[in-house]
């Protein structure tokens, strides 16, 4: 599935679609600050981390937070940042990372199980990763 991701993430940023979608969410952040901005880069890759592999979703979103990066003159860093941090929290399916479906069975998890518990601890982290990436690396 990365070695797949790759090319799909080369492609995105070549074809001009990285900044199709930067400046979709360029119009969602507009007139916010880089936080909203930040915001929204670390939600969106958390959220796709819950469906595909976490480094397939870094893959995936680093181009289009290059590229808006480059738009709003938020430093690439702090965004690249907001990437990593996002794609390292798939908490709320089992699929989004291999540890979450080794327990499913064994701890009698059921799906739902994942959002009652991942919901929050999601919302904590982008909580604290938003002012911390933006006291460190903007």
């Amino acid at each position: 599935l990365l070695a797949a991701m790759i090319p799909v993430g080369q492609a995105l940023e070549t074809t001009g679609g990285a900044e199709l979608i930067a400046s979709w969410m360029l119009m969602l952040g507009s007139g916010g600050d880089a936080w909203v901005v930040v915001t929204i880069i670390l939600t969106g890759t958390m959220l796709l981390s819950n469906v595909v592999n976490n480094a397939a979703a870094a893959i995936l979103v680093a181009p289009i937070a290059l590229s808006l990066s480059g738009q709003l003159g938020i430093a690439a860093d702090a965004m690249l940042m907001a990437v990593a941090v996002g794609a390292s929290c798939a908490f709320l399916t089992p699929v989004g990372h291999q540890s979450n479906a080794l327990v499913m069975e064994p701890g009698g998890y059921r799906f739902g199980d994942y959002w009652r518990l991942g919901l929050p601890l999601s919302l904590l982290v982008t909580v604290v990763a938003v002012p911390v990436i933006l006291a460190v690396w903007a």
